[in-house]
């Protein structure tokens, strides 16, 4: 018996429609035949897509659960990893980049970013100092 939380996919077919649906599209005919109960439909018709079925299932979620779902996978987080090294790479040119304009003694002296941060607001109220003399 159907209630309002089952639709006609969910439920198994009975012996004499699982007879109707496969000798409907059976034998290499394509489109629908009708049979003898006058049920003219194909078994691709009844059964629901594979991604039909996760699609069902994902739209009762909230938006969050279903980012929180696509983000567990792991082509996702691998993509994600590969994206957050290609950033990080970046990050770290420009520092050296910055780090190459700033004057220390010695020179090649190593820095933390946080260092370069504060020796280059440094440097540049420096600058100003000069061009305001």
């Amino acid at each position: 018996m159907l209630n309002s939380d089952h639709t006609e996919i969910d439920l198994p077919p009975t012996h004499s429609e699982s007879e109707s649906v496969f000798s409907d599209c059976g034998g290499g005919r394509a489109g629908s035949v009708e049979d003898a109960s006058g049920v003219g439909l194909c078994a691709q018709s009844r059964i629901a897509e594979p991604g039909e079925a996760v699609k069902k299932d994902l739209q009762h979620l909230s938006r969050e659960e279903r980012r929180r779902r696509r983000r567990a996978t792991a082509k996702y987080r691998t993509a994600h990893a590969t994206r957050e090294r290609i950033r990080v790479e970046a990050f770290n040119m420009a520092f050296a980049e910055l780090r190459k304009l700033l004057p220390t003694l010695p020179p090649d002296k190593k820095l933390s970013k946080i260092e370069i941060l504060r020796l280059a607001i440094c440097y540049i109220s420096y600058l100003n100092h000069v061009l305001d003399v």
